[in-house]
């Protein structure tokens, strides 16, 4: 390999692990939304193991969301961080009820879809 194409290859490596805040959210949850998404046509009205771990992976997530919107040091203006609060806390509430059976995964697989629009600045798609 010259040296010019290893230059490249390192730099490039580097380049692609160097990540804002903003873009480790929206990895996270484009993974486990493809995780619950992959899961709909399996569980209605029943959960599988890899829906209960991917609601818990999205419970979990949304734990964070909610303890960094509660900081004080949180720069979001206070409606939206209201807003956002208010979605982590239907999200658990919504996750009791699809675990017990009584409700999909449906609307958490559209209310993080929707986040991740909102992170990548795009108002009509993800």
């Amino acid at each position: 390999m010259s040296v010019a194409a290893h230059a490249q290859s390192t730099y490039a490596t580097h380049a692609r692990t160097l990540k804002t805040p903003r873009d480790i959210e929206y990895d996270l949850l484009a993974r486990i939304t493809g995780r619950l998404r992959d899961q709909l046509p399996h569980a209605r009205g029943r959960t599988t193991p890899a829906l209960v771990s991917a609601l818990n992976d999205n419970r979990r997530l949304w734990t964070a969301f909610a303890a960094d919107l509660a900081n004080e040091g949180n720069a979001f203006a206070a409606d939206l961080r209201a807003r956002l609060f208010y979605l982590a806390e239907f999200t658990y509430r919504h996750t009791d009820q699809v675990l017990n059976g009584s409700a999909t995964a449906d609307v958490l697989v559209e209310i993080n879809t929707a986040v991740m629009r909102g992170l990548r600045g795009h108002g009509g798609q993800a």
